[in-house]
Parts: structure tokens; C-alpha cells; sequence
């Protein structure tokens, strides 16, 4: 049986904490369940369109690499299993199934973790007009698309709405304090590093990523999605040519297909045709199964 297309969730019984640009989040008493919809969002609006089987490749490379790590890195899961779930979560288990998260209630850091190890995306823009991408100088001749010398961290901002705003490393310790930025630039980067040694063995590059941390009783514990195709860039490897644009298993080529719409980037975004919505589909799911290795379940 295929799993239902979810936009958008209305779960009775449970108290909606937050509603995100592509995830609602519930309180489980203590707990809270990370639902992934099948919503995708690009240039910070949200498409009216679903793309399916999106929430469950969210859900389920996330839970791949939070296992992959699990022996080194602390996260806040505490089981995807339906089956284990309170009753309250259980009843909606038609809606749920391969895109819910049931987690510990972290304190979450205010500072989004990016680690690059290639040349792209808002990081090349920022290259080519000062030579440096959040404050961090990089050598010159770099190409788009170009493997830099070594991964850099380049924080964020964590907006609720709109754009996340670059910092450089000293903005990020205002806001968490010097040790904890520290701590979080140098685990980002070890997991970045691990896990794109792993994914090039899979024939997948990762370009870039971002992590989301939070504290859970004093302790600092990796949240949120990981490494997934909404918060990465993903190559085939196959077909790395620097010099230019990549092709990709992540929503570039929902980017792209709207630059060329010639949608201006603001409210409301066009919907999506269906050839569209199909490759997109099919990119995530080759995000999933190249990177696991297993194909993903209905």
C-alpha cells in the first residue's frame, strides 16, 4: 500500500507547537513529533505543490545518518517506530508512517550550522564579489563547483520566516557564548567530514549541508533534520565537472525550473507541473537509495 501525499497535517488529540516551512511539530507530552510533509520550500516560499514521498525520504535519511553516527554524536531521537508511540500519535499511524520523529524537547541554538566543502550556492556569489564566503578568505581561482582546500563552517542565522543571514564565527559566539560556537563549528565539521567520506563511497558527493544543534539536560545533543537533500547539496559523482552548475539529487532542479518561470521570487509561488513534481520525486529518492544502499518502503 503507497503512502498518502501530506501537505499539510491537522492531528486531533495532538497540541500543534510549531508548523514550520515543511515540517509540523507536535507536543507529546514531554516530547515533541517531528512530522515531515511532503511541502517543499525554495527562495523562502512555500510551494503550493507537494512533492511525494518527500517527507519520507526526509525522515528516513535523517534516521539513516543519526544511526550512522550514534556511537560519536548524541541526537535528540527517541524512536520513529509508530508501534512504540503514545496513542495519541498512534491513531493518526496512517498519516505518519515513514514521516514522524518522536524526539526529546531540546533547547535549540540559534545559529544554523553550514559546513561547505565545495564552491556553490550562496557561498560562489559571495566568492566571486570578495574572495571570501562568511568571513572566511579562500584562495583565488576558484571555480564554481571547485572542492575547496579544506570543509569551512559559514553559520547562519536561524530565522522563523524569510532568509537566514550569514555570521561570521565571532558574530556566532554573541549568540551562543565562545565555547559552545567553538564546540559546534568543530562537531560540524567531523560529522560533515565522516559523512561525506561515506557518501563518496556511495558515489554521491556532498557539497554542502547544515546541522541544527540544542541542549537536552546541560548536554549538547544534534537536532532536526540531517543530512538529507533539503538541507544539502547532493552530486552524483559521476558526473562532478567544476566549472559550472551540478547536476543534483535535491531541490536545484525545483530552483532552477522557477528561475526559469521567471517567477520573481516573491509570494505566492507558482504551482508546480507535473513533470516537475515527478522528477522531483525520482531526485529524492535517488538521494535515499544511493546513500543507504536500500530502496525505500511504502
Amino acid at each position: 500500500m503507497s503512502q498518502p501525499t501530506v501537505y499539510h497535517t491537522e492531528l486531533s488529540g495532538l497540541e500543534l507547537f510549531n508548523r514550520g516551512k515543511v515540517r509540523d511539530i507536535y507536543e507529546v507530552g514531554e516530547d515533541l513529533l517531528i512530522v515531515a510533509s511532503d511541502r517543499l520550500s525554495a527562495y523562502d516560499s512555500v510551494l503550493p505543490t507537494p512533492i511525494p514521498k518527500k517527507g519520507q525520504v526526509l525522515t528516513g535519511l535523517t534516521l539513516f545518518w543519526l544511526d550512522f553516527f550514534k556511537d560519536d554524536v548524541a541526537n535528540h531521537l527517541i524512536t520513529a517506530d509508530i508501534a512504540e508511540m503514545p496513542e495519541s500519535v498512534r491513531m493518526h499511524s496512517n498519516v505518519l508512517r515513514g514521516r514522524a520523529m518522536l524526539v526529546k524537547r531540546a533547547e535549540t541554538l540559534p545559529v544554523e550550522c553550514v559546513v561547505r566543502g565545495y564552491l556553490s550556492g550562496s557561498g560562489w556569489r559571495s566568492y566571486r564579489e570578495n574572495g571570501e564566503v562568511c568571513g572566511v578568505s579562500l584562495p583565488t581561482g576558484l571555480r564554481e563547483s571547485d572542492k575547496l582546500p579544506e570543509p569551512i563552517f559559514t553559520p547562519t542565522t536561524k530565522a522563523e520566516s524569510g532568509h537566514d543571514e550569514p555570521l561570521s564565527f565571532e558574530e556566532s559566539t554573541k549568540l551562543v557564548g565562545e565555547e559552545t560556537a567553538n564546540t559546534i563549528r568543530d562537531r560540524s565539521l567531523w560529522v560533515y567530514a565522516k559523512a561525506a567520506e561515506y557518501a563518496a563511497s556511495r558515489g554521491v558527493i556532498i557539497a554542502d549541508t547544515k546541522f541544527e544543534w540544542g541542549t537536552f539536560d546541560g548536554k549538547l545533543i544534534l537536532i532536526d533534520e540531517v543530512l538529507t537533500p533539503d538541507s544539502s547539496r547532493f552530486w552524483p559523482a559521476d558526473q562532478y565537472a567544476p566549472g559550472g552548475p551540478q547536476p543534483s539529487f535535491d531541490k536545484q532542479y525545483v530552483r532552477d525550473w522557477l528561475d526559469e518561470s521567471g517567477w520573481n521570487h516573491e509570494p505566492p509561488a507558482p504551482e508546480l507541473p507535473a513533470e516537475v513534481v515527478a522528477k522531483t520525486t525520482e531526485k529524492y529518492v535517488q538521494a535515499y537509495e544511493k546513500v543507504t544502499g536500500s530502496e525505500l518502503q511504502a
